[in-house]
């Protein structure tokens, strides 16, 4: 019994540790006029949106090299993918981005295709 308590306390304390993280990335990337949030960025219109990369992977798509990444705001999250690249310079777990681009979806999944980019300090 008493394992399941603190198994109970890990989780709690993970859970509001995640919360706490998540409301200051929504404050640090909050929406302005020239920014949207993931959550609330429109599919197949321009946005430019702004977040931390929280994996960046080497994954081939159709032949082509492909270097994806999930940018992460807070609110939402989204894939970006970079067709034809191994690498980019910067472009590591961790990064403040601003990317922009069009957001389509591929097999019910949010992605932007080649944004233009721009990292952050």
């Amino acid at each position: 019994m008493a394992e399941k308590s603190r198994l109970r306390r890990s989780i709690s304390r993970w859970a509001s540790t995640h919360d706490q993280h998540a409301r200051d990335m929504r404050r640090a990337y909050a929406p302005d006029e020239t920014h949207d949030r993931i959550a609330d960025a429109p599919d197949r219109q321009r946005v430019r949106l702004r977040g931390t990369l929280r994996t960046v992977t080497l994954r081939p798509r159709g032949g082509v090299p492909a270097l994806e990444a999930e940018l992460y705001d807070g609110t939402g999250s989204l894939t970006v993918i970079w067709l034809g690249r191994r690498t980019i310079a910067g472009v590591t777990p961790g990064r403040s981005v601003e990317v922009q681009g069009r957001i389509g979806r591929h097999d019910g999944q949010r992605i932007i295709y080649n944004p233009r980019y721009e990292l952050m300090p």
